[in-house]
C-alpha cells in the first residue's frame, strides 16, 4: 500500500522521489493519477502478457520450421477489401514535414528550444533517444505536464508550439520503481498512463493531441492492444473516441507484412507509419541471424535505404499508407552540421542530408525527422520546392509491387575493418551512456542513440556466429579477434568521451565488459535495452547518479 498526501492506494507500490524532483513527484503522483495508473496496468496486464509470449512463440516456430514471414492468408480480407480508409487526422497533423527526433523530454534546455523551433512537430522521446531512469521518466513527464500548461516562459503557448508527438517506451521495458498487484508495471502503460491523465483534455482543448508514437510493434494484435487502450482512456477521460492519434513506427521486419492490418486495428486512431533504417535492419538479425542467408553486410558501406530490402519496405510503407488515407513518415537524420556554415565539411554533410531525404521525400513520405535543429529550415525548403500541398496523399504508388522475396533480400557486401571497430565503439558508447543516464550521444558527427547501438551490437554478434573474413586482411571475425579491436579502439573512446577520472576510466571499462558479454551470448538478446535494464550493473549506476545534474544532455562535440 503506497501513502500519498496521507491517503491510502492499495495495491501500489511506488518509490520515493529521486532528489531535487520532490515537486514534480508531488505533482504527477497524487491519489486520482494513481488510481488511474493502477487501473490501466490492473485491465490491461494480461494482454500485454500475451502480446509478448506470442512474440516467444512465434519466433519459436520461425526457428523450428525455418519459414519466412509472408502475408497471412488469414488477413487477405481486410488487405483485399478497397472501402475501408483510418479516419482523417487532426489539423495540425496534415502537415508535418519536419519534426525533431531522439528529443529526450528530460532534457529541459533541449525541449524548451524544440517548442520554440519552427519544425511541425517533436518526437517526445521516452524510448529510444532516452535512459528510462527513473529521474528521466519524472522529469520528462513533468516537462511535458509544463509544457502543456504554457509554463515554460520563453517558449510558446502550446497551440502554437510544434505539436508533441509523445513517444512511450516499448513494450520490452518496464518501470523497476511501480508495482501494481506485486508485479513491476509495463513502462508503456506508465509513460502513457501519466502523460493521458495529466495532458489528454488540455491537449485535446488546445487542438494538439494528445498524439503518440508507438514503438517496436510486431503485429496486429499489438496494434489492436493499443487501440482498446486509447478507448479504454479516452472513455475513462471523458474524451471523444478517436481523440488519440498514434503513428506506429515499423521496426521490425515481422511487422512490414502486416502494415495493413494495423492501420486497420488503429484506423480510429491512426496517425499512419513511420519507417526508419537501423532498428528495422537490426531485427532481421534478431529473428533470422542464425542463418547463413540472412547475413547482414557491413551498414558502413553496404546498407543504406537504396538497397533493395529497404527501399522496398519504404515503398510499400508509403504506397499501403496512403491507399488507406494514412500519412507515410521517413526516419530521422542523424548527421550533425558543423559550425563553421562557410567550411567545406558543413556543405557536405549538409549535400549528404538533402540527398538522402530527396530520395524519401520522391518515394511520397509526408515528412521525416531530424535530429540537429539547424537542419530544419533546410529539410523544409526541400518539401516546399519538390511538394505541393500539406502532404503527399495523392500519391498513391500505384505502379509498384512489391514481393515478399523484395522484402527479405539481404544487400551483397562483405565486412570491413573500419565497420567492425565502428559497431564495436558505438555499442560501448551506447552502454557508458546509460550508465550515466543518458540515452543518446554524439560520434563522428552524428548523433547515436539505442536504434544504432542495436544494430552495431547485432552486426557483431551475427559476424562471430557465421565466423566471417575481413574483406581487409582475410582475418576471420571471432570473439579473440574483437577483444583486440576492443583494445584498440579504447584509446579513442577515452578521448571521446574525455575520461578524466579513475571513475571515468572504470565506467568505461564496465561499459566495454558488458557489450562484449552481449555479443558473445550463445542465444542472442533480443533487445539491448531491456538486457541492460535488469543488469545489475546498470540498476546499482543509477543509484549513484541521483544528483540534480544526472541524466543531463550529452555535450555536443564535433
Amino acid at each position: 500500500m503506497t501513502l500519498l498526501h496521507g491517503q491510502a492506494v492499495r495495491g501500489i507500490e511506488l518509490e520515493p522521489p529521486p532528489h531535487g524532483l520532490e515537486e514534480a513527484f508531488q505533482t504527477l503522483f497524487n491519489a486520482k493519477s494513481l488510481l488511474f495508473l493502477a487501473e490501466l496496468v490492473t485491465t490491461f496486464q494480461t494482454e500485454v502478457d500475451k502480446i509478448l509470449n506470442l512474440r516467444i512463440s512465434r519466433k519459436v516456430r520461425l526457428d523450428l520450421t525455418g519459414d519466412l514471414p509472408g502475408f497471412s492468408d488469414d488477413t487477405a480480407h481486410i488487405r483485399g477489401d478497397p472501402a475501408w480508409r483510418v479516419l482523417p487526422v487532426p489539423e495540425r497533423l496534415q502537415r508535418r514535414h519536419v519534426d525533431i527526433g531522439d528529443l529526450a523530454p528530460c532534457d529541459t534546455e533541449r525541449f524548451i528550444q524544440g517548442l520554440r523551433s519552427p519544425s511541425q512537430g517533436i518526437q517526445v522521446d521516452f524510448d529510444d533517444g532516452n535512459c528510462p531512469t527513473y529521474r528521466n521518466q519524472i522529469k520528462g513527464i513533468y516537462n511535458v505536464y509544463k509544457a502543456v500548461r504554457n509554463q515554460f516562459h520563453d517558449a510558446p503557448p502550446i497551440s502554437q508550439a510544434p505539436v508533441l508527438m509523445l513517444r512511450p517506451r516499448a513494450w520490452n521495458m518496464v518501470e523497476q520503481n511501480m508495482m501494481v498487484n506485486g508485479r513491476q508495471v509495463p513502462g508503456p502503460l506508465f509513460d502513457f498512463g501519466l502523460l493521458m491523465f495529466h495532458n489528454a483534455t488540455l491537449l485535446f482543448e488546445n487542438k494538439s493531441g494528445p498524439f503518440f508514437y508507438l514503438s517496436k510493434i510486431e503485429s496486429y494484435l499489438e496494434a489492436r492492444l493499443w487501440n482498446s487502450i486509447f478507448l479504454w482512456s479516452e472513455e475513462k477521460l471523458g474524451l471523444p473516441v478517436g481523440s488519440i492519434k498514434a503513428t506506429v513506427l515499423i521496426e521490425n521486419v515481422l511487422a512490414t507484412f502486416e502494415m495493413e492490418e494495423i492501420l486497420y486495428e488503429l484506423r480510429d486512431h491512426s496517425a499512419g507509419l513511420n519507417c526508419g533504417i537501423w532498428d528495422y535492419s537490426a531485427s532481421f538479425v534478431n529473428k533470422f541471424g542464425h542463418r547463413t542467408a540472412f547475413l547482414l553486410p557491413d551498414r558502413s558501406k553496404y546498407v543504406n535505404m537504396e538497397k533493395l530490402f529497404l527501399k522496398s519496405y519504404m515503398d510499400l510503407l508509403v504506397q499501403t499508407c496512403h491507399r488507406r488515407g494514412a500519412l507515410a513518415t521517413g526516419g530521422m537524420a542523424a548527421l550533425l552540421l558543423p559550425r563553421d556554415k562557410n567550411s567545406a565539411l558543413y556543405s557536405k554533410v549538409l549535400a549528404t542530408v538533402t540527398r538522402l531525404k530527396l530520395l524519401e521525400i520522391k518515394a511520397g513520405v509526408d515528412g521525416f525527422m531530424v535530429y540537429d535543429l539547424d537542419l530544419i529550415e533546410p529539410m523544409q525548403q526541400l518539401f516546399q520546392q519538390h511538394t505541393q500541398g500539406e502532404n503527399q496523399l495523392t500519391e498513391l504508388r500505384d505502379d509498384l509491387t512489391v514481393t515478399p522475396a523484395n522484402l527479405l533480400t539481404m544487400p551483397a557486401g562483405g565486412v570491413t575493418l573500419y565497420g567492425l571497430k565502428y559497431n564495436i565503439a558505438v555499442g560501448i558508447l551506447f552502454i557508458e551512456a546509460w550508465l550515466t543516464g543518458k540515452g543518446h550521444f554524439f560520434y563522428k558527427g552524428q548523433v547515436e542513440d539505442s536504434a544504432t547501438a542495436e544494430i552495431s551490437r547485432s552486426q557483431v554478434w551475427q559476424w562471430i556466429r557465421h565466423q566471417v573474413r575481413l574483406e581487409d586482411d582475410d582475418r576471420q571475425v571471432t570473439s579473440g579477434l574483437v577483444k583486440i579491436l576492443t583494445q584498440e579502439v579504447m584509446q579513442e573512446l577515452r578521448e571521446v568521451l574525455q575520461c578524466r577520472t579513475v571513475r571515468d576510466v572504470q565506467r568505461l571499462l564496465t561499459a566495454t565488459s558488458m557489450f562484449l558479454e552481449v555479443v558473445q551470448k550463445s542465444q542472442f538478446p533480443e533487445f539491448l535495452t531491456t538486457y541492460l535494464s535488469q543488469d545489475h550493473t546498470f540498476l546499482a549506476s543509477q543509484a549513484e547518479n541521483t544528483g540534480p545534474d544526472a541524466g543531463g544532455p550529452p555535450k555536443h562535440k564535433l
